[in-house]
């Protein structure tokens, strides 16, 4: 499975980014994608999941602001981010997990590479 990020960019505060991640490969076995963040010094930590049955989770602290989707026709995973503020700066990954319900990062066994989001104040 080779997954690829991209979308990142600057923007200000309150503005708005989509990002995608492409799947190719053999990505039958692939039950949930999620949008994880690195901001510097932090641990990776997990924004949003989507499941191979459009089960959709968030952490917290976007709930409301940003929304995971799926075209399954073009093996794409979308995360779409509105309201941005300054603390969602982060290199953004998409990981692909063959684990039902992945409750960890390890749980994640494919990574694309970062795509970087910078929001100012």
């Amino acid at each position: 499975v080779q997954l690829q990020a991209y979308g990142g960019g600057s923007v200000q505060a309150g503005g708005s980014l989509r990002l995608s991640c492409a799947a190719s490969g053999s990505i039958g076995g692939i039950n949930t994608v999620g949008w994880h963040r690195q901001a510097p010094g932090n641990q990776r930590e997990l924004v949003a999941t989507i499941s191979n049955r459009d089960s959709t989770d968030y952490a917290d602290s976007v709930k409301g602001r940003f929304t995971i989707s799926r075209n399954n026709a073009k093996d794409m995973v979308y995360l779409q981010m509105n309201d941005l503020k300054p603390e969602d700066t982060a290199v953004y990954y998409c990981g692909a997990s063959e684990v039902v319900i992945p409750t960890r990062q390890s749980h994640y066994e494919f990574w694309g590479q970062g795509t970087l989001v910078t929001v100012s104040s």
